[in-house]
């Protein structure tokens, strides 16, 4: 698929996507013979991962570093399966403390919308 449906699918920018591709995280799999970018469900699979991991404040080298070790624990023949494993495990516990993170700060802005609310008068 063209990029313009992957940014439809995804919700990314085309610009976003654009981006990804430059910093080598999420690389079409082919071009047409016009050079237009062509996208495989997999592609469209490794932007997912790079939109989820976004908000979660990893950096692009974590998700490159995530990107590979999925890609190498999907392959066939992964010799070091036990150290990619465990690393995935890491990845695992940092998604984990930063979703508690965010839901912490949540608390808070909903404690401070609360508190506006009870100053407006009652409708």
């Amino acid at each position: 698929m063209q990029i313009g449906e992957v940014a439809e699918q995804t919700g990314l920018s085309l610009r976003t996507i654009r981006y990804y591709e430059e910093v080598g995280l999420v690389v079409p799999s082919a071009r047409s013979q016009g050079g237009f970018r062509l996208y495989t469900q997999p592609d469209v699979d490794r932007l997912g991962v790079v939109k989820r991991m976004k908000p979660l404040g990893f950096q692009l080298e974590e998700m490159r570093e995530l990107l590979t070790i999925l890609d190498a624990l999907s392959a066939a023949e992964d010799t070091d399966r036990a150290e990619h494993l465990d690393r995935l495990a890491g990845f695992h516990t940092a998604a984990e403390q930063r979703c508690e993170e965010l839901r912490a700060q949540l608390r808070i802005a909903e404690d401070f919308a609360g508190t506006l609310r009870a100053h407006l008068p009652v409708a």
